[in-house]
C-alpha cells in the first residue's frame, strides 16, 4: 500500500466515529462571511454539504447576506444606516433584502449543492410558516427616532416544512426572513435565526461559521471543550466581546436550549465543515453544557 493510500485509510478511520456519531442527527449549519463570498470556499462547503447528506447527517442551512444587501442598495443609490450595529430596514430595504436574501444568495447556495449532487431546496422563513416574527424593539434610552424599522426576532418556529424536506432526503437552505401576525415582512439574525432553529428541531449541533479561527484567549490561544457556565465566565472577564459576544451568547443560548454542542468554526478553511465534525482537531470553538 503507498503512503498516500494509507493516508486515505487513516482519515477514513478517523472519520467513522464521528459519523457513526451523526447518522440520522440534524445539524444546523448558519453559512456566512468570506465563506459566503470566495468561489473556492463556497464550492468546499457545498461538497461538505452533500457528503454530510450522503453518510446520513441531516444538515439544515441558514445562511445571512449583509455586504450582498449593502452593495445592491449602493447600487441603487440608497444609503444604509446602522443602529447598534443593525440595519435600519424602510420598506424600500426590506424589498431589497427579500431580493438578496431569499432570492439571490438563496439559490446560487441552492444551485451550488445540486451541481455537486445534493439535492437542495431553498426557503424564507415565510413559507410553510416557517418563522414567525415581531418587530426588534431597541432597549430603554434610545429615542424615538431610533427605529429600526422591518427588523425582526424569532417568535416562534414551525419545523414541519424543513422536517418533511429532511424526511425526503431533501437539503434545507433558509434566508432569515420571518412575518409577523400583521403580515409585515421582517429582515432577522441569521445566527439568532440558525440557533432557534437547531433548539426547535432537536440538533445535535449549531454550527456558526465565521471570519476568525473561534473563541481565543488573551495570548490568541483558540479555546474549545468550553462548558456553558465556564463561557459565561469568560464573558464576565471579558475575554469573550466585542463581535465575538453575540455568536457566543448565540451558541450559549442553543445549548441551554438542549442542542448537544455549539461550535463556532472560521469559514476561511476550505473544508471547514468536515474538518470539524468528523475529525479528532477540528478547526474551532466547541462549546457543550455542563458536564
Amino acid at each position: 500500500m503507498t503512503v498516500k493510500k494509507s493516508s486515505v485509510v487513516e482519515v477514513l478511520m478517523e472519520a467513522l466515529p464521528y459519523i457513526q456519531a451523526l447518522d440520522q442527527k440534524t445539524v444546523v449549519i448558519k453559512f456566512g462571511g468570506n465563506a459566503m463570498v470566495d468561489d473556492t470556499l463556497k464550492s468546499s462547503f457545498a461538497q461538505d454539504i452533500v457528503l454530510l447528506k450522503q453518510v446520513g447527517v441531516n444538515p439544515v442551512i441558514v445562511h445571512g447576506g449583509g455586504p450582498q444587501i449593502g452593495r445592491l442598495l449602493e447600487q441603487i443609490g440608497k444609503e444604509s444606516r446602522f443602529i447598534e450595529g443593525m440595519r435600519v430596514t424602510d420598506n424600500e430595504t426590506m424589498d431589497v433584502v427579500e431580493m438578496v436574501l431569499g432570492g439571490l444568495i438563496n439559490q446560487q447556495i441552492v444551485s451550488l449543492i445540486n451541481r455537486h449532487g445534493g439535492r437542495a431546496v431553498g426557503l424564507t422563513g415565510k413559507d410553510g410558516g416557517l418563522i414567525s416574527a415581531r418587530k426588534l424593539e431597541l432597549g430603554q434610552g434610545v429615542s424615538e427616532n431610533q427605529d429600526l424599522g422591518q427588523v425582526g426576532e424569532v417568535e416562534s418556529i414551525d419545523p414541519t416544512v424543513v422536517a418533511m424536506l429532511d424526511d425526503d432526503d431533501f437539503i434545507p437552505v433558509i434566508a432569515p426572513i420571518g412575518v409577523g401576525k400583521d403580515g409585515v415582512t421582517y429582515n432577522i439574525n441569521a445566527d439568532l435565526v440558525a440557533g432557534e432553529l437547531a433548539a426547535v428541531l432537536g440538533a445535535e449541533k449549531l454550527l456558526l461559521l465565521t471570519n476568525t479561527p473561534g473563541v481565543l484567549d488573551p495570548d490568541g490561544n483558540l479555546l474549545t471543550g468550553l462548558g456553558a457556565d465556564e463561557t459565561e465566565d469568560l464573558i464576565e472577564k471579558g475575554i469573550i466581546h466585542g463581535g465575538m459576544l453575540p455568536k457566543v451568547r448565540c451558541a450559549l443560548a442553543a445549548v441551554r436550549a438542549g442542542v448537544k454542542t455549539s461550535q463556532i468554526i472560521d469559514g476561511r478553511v476550505r473544508h471547514s465543515v468536515l474538518l470539524e465534525l468528523l475529525t479528532d482537531s477540528g478547526v474551532g470553538t466547541l462549546i457543550k453544557s455542563n458536564d
